[in-house]
């Protein structure tokens, strides 16, 4: 199985893009993982948020392949320990899925469309993050799922 996380832009800040590079490095030991960086949507003064979410959603839409498990990462989603993460992680790599797409939505969220087409949504915290930020707490998150899995020293409950 392959994990990919989905995102609006590029990450801006050099020590976030760092800290992403070494989780990613680590994770990379364990599972197929990587970030895909969609271009951001042009936007004017006219364009409204719900403009901005229907373009950024086509953008998305049109990378899902329909064998995808399409996760959005959502302030509505449930919120698992990391314990209960690293199970669902391990129930979806024995599930025989090629792709685990987990989706950062932009500035405004999700278009209608792009949650019909999700199978799950999970929310990091009720807290709001910078959509960097949360590239860099979500592929730690995975890396300490996999060492749970491997009951490896990382993770202190």
């Amino acid at each position: 199985m392959k994990i990919e996380i989905l995102v609006i832009g590029k990450t801006k800040s050099e020590y976030l893009r760092r800290g992403i590079d070494e989780y990613l490095k680590r994770l990379n030991h364990y599972v197929q993982c990587r970030i895909v960086e969609l271009p951001e949507t042009k936007t004017s003064v006219a364009t409204t948020e719900s403009m901005q979410k229907v373009n950024e959603g086509k953008l998305m839409l049109s990378y899902f392949e329909p064998s995808d498990m399409v996760v959005l990462l959502d302030e509505r989603g449930t919120q698992p320990t990391s314990r209960e993460f690293s199970q669902y992680i391990q129930k979806q790599m024995s599930s025989g899925i090629k792709r685990l797409l987990f989706v950062v939505g932009g500035p405004y969220g999700f278009s209608d469309e792009v949650y019909a087409r999700a199978q799950g949504k999970i929310s990091l915290s009720r807290m709001t993050f910078p959509h960097d930020m949360v590239r860099l707490i979500f592929v730690e998150q995975l890396y300490r799922s996999m060492t749970i899995l491997r009951n490896e020293p990382y993770h202190h409950d």
